[in-house]
């Protein structure tokens, strides 16, 4: 408890810092700027370069599990001349944008499907960041947070065949614990949305109920029961507002809202919180693939929290030929370096698990291989 109450009083203070409530899960939504000066729109990454006084503006859309990474990244990085416009539209939003050319990175929790890719301008490279923990997070006056669940059970619960928090399903595995007859009410993503991939996946890997009602993980899919709401921000307000509430969150969110929330059933068959050092364990050991399209969903470590998400920022090989300005594209390695660099420590401190040392020098290199028009970028 001593950690989770550390860990919350750092989200609150990155809330203040980034506007993390801010994050929405709709394309339209405003801009999330590390400058406080006005920010360019991000209808064409020709005009991400800004020249006048030699700064330059990075525009990035998608993931709202990453927005505060980005913003506080950006903010760090304005006294040497470069500005983040990062919009927090949702991973699918931010695919959706890189493939027409309106933004010059993405940020995406589930990397791009080949389709996605095949559509896109060119070639892309992902990046793997940071990881953070998907809790299931509920409000249920009088009961913290650690009421045990395991996969199955979860699924039922967003299956709505578990409708009560008295349920003998729940109370199984909670021996001693007094749990009211409250009627539960699922919240759900209601946007294209990389939580949704990482979560649904979870519930697949556990559920084939699961698979076969509400289809295939994705970053949408048909929700058998409950309500939608737009972004982390939008499922947390959802919860707090709604006793009997259950739905999934990224921990940075649940703790700045301060959500109660669940100790899940790991593949090792142990009940994990979703703990920092507990999200750094779920990269511990898990396969990269030449493309860096890692997964840490079920992570096979004991120590793992099970329902962690990994998150990437996704680029083109060569930046220029998908038409973002040479200026622009310095700004991207800038940005990158820092972040793969520098950066890592601030992810820890906004409660974010970094990358282990192995993954980190293989996002460098392939960093080394971008190119604006067949050039190395400067």
């Amino acid at each position: 408890m001593r950690n989770i109450r550390r860990w919350a009083s750092m989200a609150s203070a990155l809330a203040i810092a980034v506007g993390i409530a801010a994050c929405g899960g709709s394309s339209n939504s405003s801009s999330s700027s590390s400058s406080a000066a006005a920010s360019p729109s991000a209808s064409s990454s020709s005009s991400a370069a800004a020249p006048s006084g030699g700064s330059v503006t990075l525009t990035g859309a998608g993931s709202t599990l990453a927005a505060p990474i980005y913003q506080q990244w950006g903010s760090n990085l304005t006294s040497q001349g470069l500005s983040v416009n990062y919009q927090a539209t949702g991973s699918g939003g931010g695919v959706a944008q890189l493939q027409s050319g309106t933004v010059d990175f993405a940020g995406s929790d589930p990397p791009m499907k080949p389709a996605q890719i095949a559509a896109a301008k060119g070639p892309v490279q992902h990046f793997p960041i940071a990881f953070g923990a998907i809790t299931v997070s509920y409000h249920l006056p009088g009961v913290k947070s650690g009421i045990k669940l395991d996969g199955k059970t979860v699924a039922d619960i967003f299956l709505g065949k578990v409708k009560k928090w008295n349920d003998p399903e729940i109370k199984a595995a909670n021996a001693g614990l007094s749990l009211p007859s409250t009627a539960i009410t699922v919240i759900h993503r209601s946007d294209s949305s990389g939580t949704t991939k990482g979560f649904t996946t979870f519930l697949s890997d556990y559920s084939p109920a699961w698979t076969a009602a509400a289809g295939k993980p994705d970053n949408i899919v048909k929700w058998p029961t409950g309500t939608g709401a737009k972004g982390n921000a939008g499922v947390a307000a959802s919860i707090q507002q709604t006793a009997g509430a259950i739905g999934y969150v990224d921990q940075a969110y649940a703790l700045q809202s301060g959500l109660t929330f669940a100790s899940v059933k790991n593949h090792g068959g142990q009940f994990v919180a979703p703990t920092l050092p507990a999200s750094s364990a779920a990269a511990v050991g898990i396969k990269v693939p030449p493309d860096l399209t890692v997964s840490t969903v079920n992570s096979p470590n004991p120590a793992a929290y099970p329902i962690v998400s990994q998150t990437f920022v996704i680029a083109y090989k060569d930046v220029c030929k998908a038409g973002v300005s040479k200026a622009a594209a310095s700004g991207l390695k800038k940005f990158l370096t820092y972040g793969l660099g520098a950066g890592q420590a601030v992810e820890a401190k906004l409660g974010y698990a970094p990358l282990p040392a192995s993954i980190d020098k293989l996002d460098v290199a392939a960093l080394g291989k971008l190119t604006c028009n067949g050039s190395p970028l400067s």
